[in-house]
């Protein structure tokens, strides 16, 4: 039931903020002032220094669901979860990572592009697939997928806006990743930026959510 739990938690607040920052400290203000702005999924990507400290840091909290990504190994993965990660995203799918997570019950959301891609990931039991480069397969690629595997669970990753969230949406998308356009404008100074720009995002899935 675990990771059903952890999947729902993602489904139910559904836009996922991908943070990269450049330190700690910086990470650590740009993801309190996602969280005040709306967005619960946390995907903490382990370009960022310190990333490991950053999930155990935020996994303490109870109101919001920490993953991490970027995770490109058996053992990176092993890391997260042990410092309280609970999903794992990769910009690939790697079977020993996929294993390991559903050891732990930790959904594991590895980056796919093709349809054999993704009936490999489904056929090692994952249960979600990242959509990546999402800005390149465009929101009619999950529509595609979905006529012949309608139980797919496809979440894009980069390439999603405001402009095109809708798209994504009324196609069939389990969750959306949202990456650079959360922290547009910051240069380190002026935090609630990207509080407004969170604000932002969660308002335009509200209303696309009402269109549907």
């Amino acid at each position: 039931m675990r990771k059903f739990n952890i999947l729902n938690k993602i489904h139910d607040n559904y836009l996922i903020a991908v943070v990269r920052g450049t330190d700690y400290d910086d990470t650590v203000k740009m993801i309190e002032q996602i969280i005040a702005g709306g967005i619960k999924n946390i995907e903490i990507t382990y370009t960022t220094p310190q990333a490991s400290e950053l999930i155990e840091h935020f996994a303490a909290l109870s109101d919001i669901n920490v993953g991490a990504g970027t995770v490109m190994s058996r053992e990176t993965a092993d890391e997260a979860i042990r410092r309280g990660a609970e999903y794992v995203v990769s910009p690939h799918f790697d079977a020993d990572i996929s294993e390991l997570c559903n050891l732990n019950q930790i959904p594991y959301l590895p980056g796919c592009a093709t349809a054999t891609e993704i009936v490999e990931a489904m056929k090692s039991g994952v249960d979600v697939l990242k959509v990546f480069p999402g800005g390149g397969l465009g929101p009619s690629f999950i529509k595609d997928i979905k006529g012949p595997m309608p139980h797919a669970n496809l979440m894009p990753s980069g390439g999603v806006n405001k402009e095109n969230m809708g798209e994504w949406v009324k196609n069939g998308a389990f969750a959306i990743g949202i990456g650079s356009a959360l922290a547009k404008g910051y240069d380190g100074s002026n935090p609630e930026v990207i509080k407004e720009n969170t604000e932002s995002f969660a308002a335009a899935y509200e209303a696309v959510k009402g269109d549907i």
